[in-house]
């Protein structure tokens, strides 16, 4: 009798390791300075309207401009970068971003930047990075091996916090001393630092392999790989039960600072630093914190934490009480958001990975810019202690329904490309764009395996779904006792060779394979074309 060897965890990589590979050294440090840059542009049109307007509704409309074309361009984007050469669309998009954000600056430099053209071109800027996410999203994987992704993610979440410390300290003293147009100009030339860096690396392949996938039928296929994936679809409910109402401290710190606190620039730029060196600890310790913890123990201590913050915010009245708290503020978000996007790197394949990353993306900005306004609106109702009390509550009652709604272990999950469909012959040819075609497989299963069968053959149906079918049937043969017929539709014969060339992973094949096993033979399979 042989014992099988329990599996063995993977070491945890160090949050630094990916930068020892040049190339993506080089775009993380050119990435560090747009986030910089960015965040600079965030703390001067949010001041710049705590100096014009005396609502807080329009103060936290500013992250809400800036993060809602993410939720309206994220799914073009990612299709965008799954099918054409990823490094000239960063390019292209940051030079476009260069050119708005000099308009931005010279206004702002000559007084002639109201309120309305400030939340429009930020806007714009959003929709440029909303552009841009997708793209670098999933050239990570391009540039560092598998085993570490999940560092390079908590590098990307230290990129962000770094530049959430260190940009809001400087745009504080900038505005201050100088005018917030020199910000908005630094922030400017950070687009284009970022744009000569991409122009400067030379992948070995940028785009996906083979001949690209039309537009149209690219955002159909990775709407339709989220819907039938359970994985993505907790990943992305587990993100936006904590965003919704952590943005609660976004939107309503430049209150908390100007109002509650009496601060100027320079005292909101300090406690941002704050939050971001928190974050950057964070970053730096979640590989240990991973090896001790599992992933939802992990989210549910920053649940909790996070909702300790927002009630501090909510009941302090000290500066020194504030700053403090933000600390472990900055590690919990960077805590649970590097978590997840590292879930949603390793769990999606190459083929539509842009498209999945560009749907938490909207997920997260979404969940953002709700948030932000509905805390702004609230905090202009009743006050600033009942908004940040109530997101205070919100938080906590998101992190109890991990119970139920527990981040799902795919560990064990073969995620590799899996090419074992056999090719098929046909006696007519058809032209790739030939459609709608109709698969069918029919199965001889004995009575015995009938409901075993039955029930492995759902995890197929997702399978199906998942990699380009827009319906799926299972049937018994009314002629054939103990037949069973399973009949998929998929929208192309395109679309369909791409299932049998790249879409299916080993996951995919492990499916099919148990639900095989239950029957007493392999299946016959037809192809019915349209008959036009």
């Amino acid at each position: 009798m042989s014992t099988q060897a329990p599996p063995v965890r993977p070491v945890p990589q160090p949050a630094w390791a990916p930068l020892r590979i040049a190339a993506f050294r080089s775009l993380w440090l050119a990435l560090l300075a747009s986030n910089i840059g960015t965040w600079m542009q965030t703390v001067g049109a949010q001041w710049l309207l705590v100096e014009q307007s005396g609502t807080d509704t329009l103060v936290a409309v500013v992250q809400t401009a800036s993060t809602l074309p993410i939720v309206l361009l994220a799914l073009p984007s990612g299709a965008l970068a799954d099918t054409f050469d990823r490094r000239r669309l960063l390019i292209a998009v940051q030079v476009f971003l260069s050119a708005v954000g000099l308009l931005l600056t010279v206004l702002t430099l000559a007084h002639h930047m109201p309120a309305t053209l400030l939340l429009t071109l930020t806007f714009v800027l959003g929709a440029g990075q909303a552009l841009t996410a997708p793209a670098w999203q999933a050239v990570i994987p391009e540039l560092v091996p598998r085993p570490q992704l999940a560092s390079a993610s908590a590098l990307g979440a230290i990129s962000m916090n770094l530049a959430r410390a260190v940009g809001p300290a400087v745009a504080g003293v900038l505005i201050a001393r100088t005018d917030t147009g020199v910000v908005f100009g630094l922030n400017t030339l950070s687009f284009a630092l970022f744009a000569l860096v991409l122009m400067r690396w030379r992948p070995a392949a940028s785009g996906p392999a083979g001949a690209p996938e039309p537009f149209a039928a690219a955002m159909r296929a990775g709407s339709r790989y989220v819907r039938h994936s359970p994985v993505v679809r907790r990943i992305l409910l587990r993100a936006a039960l904590f965003l919704v109402p952590g943005s609660a401290l976004w939107a309503l710190l430049p209150l908390v600072a100007s109002r509650r606190l009496g601060l100027a620039s320079g005292g909101y730029g300090v406690l941002l630093a704050a939050v971001g060196a928190g974050a950057v600890a964070g970053a730096l310790l979640l590989p240990r914190m991973r090896a001790r913890w599992s992933l939802n123990r992990l989210l549910l201590i920053a649940g909790l934490a996070f909702a300790a913050v927002l009630a501090v915010l909510a009941l302090a009245r000290s500066e020194t009480a504030v700053v403090l708290a933000l600390l472990p503020a900055g590690l919990a978000w960077v805590l649970v958001l590097s978590s997840v996007n590292a879930a949603m790197q390793l769990f999606l394949p190459g083929w539509v990975r842009a498209r999945g990353l560009a749907v938490y993306q909207m997920v997260f900005a979404g969940a953002q810019a709700a948030g932000a306004l509905a805390w702004g609106a609230l905090s202009d109702l009743t006050g600033l202690m009942p908004a940040l009390m109530s997101a205070t509550g919100l938080m906590l009652a998101g992190a109890v329904t991990l119970r139920w709604w527990p981040m799902r272990d795919t560990s064990g999950l073969d995620r590799e490309p899996a090419v074992y469909w056999p090719e098929p012959h046909l006696d007519l040819d058809p032209d790739e764009h030939d459609g709608p075609v109709l698969v069918t497989a029919a199965y001889p299963v004995s009575p015995p395996h009938e409901t075993a069968f039955i029930e492995a053959m759902q995890a197929v149906r997702r399978s199906r779904l998942r990699t380009g079918a827009v319906r799926w049937g299972l049937f018994r043969d009314g002629e054939h006792a103990g037949r069973f017929v399973e009949v998929y539709l998929v929208p192309s014969w395109d679309e369909h060779l791409r299932q049998h060339t790249g879409r299916l992973t080993g996951a995919d094949q492990a499916v099919e394979e148990r639900a095989r096993a239950l029957a007493d033979g392999p299946p016959e399979v037809s192809h019915l074309l349209s008959r036009a």
